[in-house]
């Protein structure tokens, strides 16, 4: 193992619930770690539940202190479309917005019933505006190449492609509804960052420095397992059997870790999004600034494409 190489990648299946039990359960965390030179052993790969976002977030930091060329990779959205950070919030980044979220406690408001801002959805019907031709607007520039990454014909990319098209950060209920984990991500994005974290692409990567930091992104676990019928149990058993068969790195997997991710659509997202990220660990202490001007507001998705 080369002395910069990434030691730890952790794969995290996020959670917008507000209940503690909620929380606890469906939270899941994939941890793959090489020992240093100096330890002798093999890769190991965990998969876990039972923290709450407070509690991920402290994790993360002792793991850091340990192992601080780690990166980490949670499912949901980083920031807002840019008109909404930039023009009605008076922000210019990322982690600037997210200190405004918190501090004037927007989030539970943007998310409570009946808030006033009809433009959070999904407790009741779309609004006009991030319709028909204004759909764009609901979506950062980050979302629709996902669309494209995910090889979505233009004809389909404004209608609904069942289980894999990314869905809007406005979207706060039903189905996929990424508006409530992004929102209550913030907060552990912000306070990873106090810590040392860098958060790309708002931040660059700084795991080859000499004083190495932690890497956070912002992943979409449809584009790490393709489209597969997850929420099936069999599905999810077949997915991670060809993938047994065929790859050395699951072959290795504990039985624990295999029945666990069987399990669950939440603990299959975060061993396969792990996995994943671990094949192409390298990659991360140089990836590029998108290029989107935009990115600095918005936030992007990592991809395995980008590796």
């Amino acid at each position: 193992m080369k002395n910069n190489s990434v030691q730890r990648v952790v794969g995290i299946d996020w959670s917008g619930r507000v209940d503690t039990a909620g929380q606890r359960r469906h939270i899941w965390a994939g941890v793959w770690t090489q020992p240093s030179e100096d330890v002798r052993g093999k890769v190991s790969v965990r998969l876990e539940a039972g923290r709450t976002r407070e509690e991920v977030a402290e994790w993360l930091i002792e793991l850091a202190r340990e192992t601080p060329r780690m990166v980490v990779g949670f499912d949901f959205c980083f920031s807002f479309p840019a008109w909404f950070v930039r023009d009605e919030h008076g922000v210019a980044s990322g982690p600037e917005f997210w200190r405004r979220v918190v501090e004037e406690g927007h989030g539970e408001r943007w998310l409570a019933r009946g808030a006033e801002d009809r433009r959070f959805w999904g407790k009741h019907k779309r609004p006009a505006e991030f319709s028909g031709e204004h759909l764009h607007r609901m979506l950062r520039a980050t979302d629709i190449d996902c669309k494209i990454i995910a090889e979505i014909p233009e004809a389909e990319r404004q209608a609904r492609v069942k289980g894999i098209t990314p869905k809007s950060v406005f979207q706060i209920g039903g189905s996929g509804s990424v508006g409530t984990a992004s929102l209550r991500g913030f907060p552990v994005l912000l306070r990873l960052r106090e810590a040392g974290f860098c958060v790309w692409p708002f931040d660059t990567p700084q795991l080859d420095a000499k004083s190495p930091k932690p890497l956070v992104v912002e992943m979409y676990t449809r584009l790490n397992t393709g489209a597969v019928h997850k929420s099936n149990a069999l599905a999810r058993a077949a997915y991670l059997l060809k993938k047994r068969r065929e790859d050395a790195a699951y072959a290795a997997l504990s039985r624990t870790v295999m029945q666990r991710a069987r399990a669950g659509e939440d603990a299959f997202d975060a061993l396969v999004s792990t996995m994943v990220m671990a094949e192409r660990r390298e990659t991360f202490a140089g990836l590029p600034k998108p290029r989107d001007l935009l990115h600095g507001i918005e936030g992007w998705t990592w991809a395995p494409e980008l590796s």
